[in-house]
């Protein structure tokens, strides 16, 4: 069992809606859609909003959770799309399955330290050209930040600092968008897109 499947059903409940409040995050969503041509995983993919959201601009995208709680409301809410149980450190596709990945707000709660093994697996599994967005909590400081997330701990990361370690995994940035929080909301949000050349 993981920390997220106790609280599935109220994350759903509150964050299923969330992009009909996030215009930028909007706007990214779509500049990736139209960047990618092919298969996209969206990995850490909670009750399946994004991937349906995804599947909405016209993308051939499944998506993976490590909460069984998770996987089995998206199911249930978007039954026509693919859902499944797994672990974005261990993916079980071959090298150069994907032309995209989306990890939105889903690599905040690796440790530091195995980020960098995290992003080698991203690569692995992109195809040349392929496309990478993540989202994650943003912060000023050099190092991340670890604070208390409701669920389990996370991470609050520079732009750069991510930015940094994608390009030791041999990513290129692409572009990148950081907004002030809004109500609700008690840091800096960022999303980053890189590109596997």
């Amino acid at each position: 069992m993981t920390p997220y499947d106790s609280v599935a059903p109220l994350y759903a409940e509150l964050f299923s809606d969330v992009l009909d409040t996030r215009p930028l995050e909007r706007a990214m969503l779509a500049a990736f859609a139209e960047l990618v041509d092919g298969p996209v995983a969206d990995l850490g993919c909670g009750p399946g909003h994004l991937t349906a959201h995804l599947s909405g601009l016209g993308l051939d995208v499944f998506g993976l959770d490590l909460s069984p709680a998770m996987i089995e409301l998206a199911r249930e809410a978007h039954p026509h799309l693919r859902f499944e149980v797994g672990s974005m450190t261990e993916l079980d596709l071959e090298d150069q399955a994907l032309n995209g990945i989306l990890a939105f707000y889903s690599v905040i709660h690796m440790p530091p330290d195995e980020l960098p093994a995290v992003f080698a697996e991203f690569f692995r599994v992109l195809g040349p050209g392929g496309h990478l967005m993540l989202g994650f909590f943003a912060g000023d400081d050099p190092e991340p930040v670890e604070f208390d997330h409701k669920v389990t701990p996370a991470y609050r990361w520079s732009p750069s600092g991510i930015a940094e370690l994608l390009q030791k995994a041999g990513f290129t940035e692409v572009g990148r968008l950081v907004r002030r929080p809004i109500e609700g909301e008690r840091f800096l949000q960022a999303q980053l897109l890189a590109r596997k050349d």
